[in-house]
């Protein structure tokens, strides 16, 4: 089960979900109570195991701006959580090896999400960041075969039977473990990851096992 612990603003709080066991950590470069710098992203990446999934998030930024700002900030991977288009990505993917896109649940346009660089899709609520649970069942709407990673509203209570509802191939987490916005709270990032590695399908249970090897990057 891969893991992500997006609304990362510290170094202490990417030390901490690295330690916890998260496979991925990510930086919101868009808008955000969590939004961050290239350089202050920079800073912490750098002092990241290299087997860590770095990802940056963007929302309706031109691609020429999401390439530089990828580039500077050294983050591995790019999360698109707007309206860009296929082509736009696409774009991106020339510079940047894994983009991938992120779409609200129930959008009609996931049904595209085959077009974009990517076999991973990221299902989150309307509202990103909101802490908001939608109907899971949404789901059943992206295309077979792709890896969807379930975000929006998620928390230590619930993640085990969000895994069971939905099997997803990963689950994202920001709001649902945080003392306050753009700050982690170290027993819930812990429980967090606990309860998502437990509820896993046992051959995607570990870290270990995960299909990609970020290192190379």
């Amino acid at each position: 089960m891969f893991v992500k612990i997006c609304g990362i603003t510290t170094e202490d709080d990417a030390l901490l979900a690295v330690a916890m066991g998260a496979d991925a950590v990510g930086f919101v470069f868009a808008p955000s109570p969590r939004q961050v710098t290239a350089l202050a992203v920079y800073d912490i990446v750098r002092r990241l195991p290299p087997e860590v999934l770095t990802v940056g998030v963007f929302r309706n930024e031109s691609p020429g701006r999401v390439v530089d700002i990828a580039n500077r900030s050294g983050v591995k991977a790019v999360q698109l959580h707007g309206n860009e288009r296929p082509e736009e990505a696409i774009e991106i993917a020339r510079s940047i090896r894994r983009v991938y896109k992120a779409f609200p649940a129930g959008s009609p346009l996931v049904q595209r999400a085959r077009e974009y660089p990517s076999d991973m899709v990221l299902v989150d609520s309307a509202q990103p960041g909101s802490g908001e649970v939608f109907d899971w069942t949404m789901v059943e709407s992206v295309p077979k075969g792709l890896k969807v990673i379930l975000a929006g509203g998620l928390t230590p209570d619930n993640v085990a039977h969000a895994i069971e509802v939905v099997d997803p191939w990963g689950v994202d987490v920001s709001s649902g473990v945080e003392s306050s916005p753009g700050r982690k709270d170290p027993r819930k990032v812990r429980a967090f990851i606990t309860a998502a590695r437990a509820a896993a399908p046992e051959p995607y249970r570990g870290s270990d096992e995960m299909p990609y090897d970020w290192a190379d990057e």
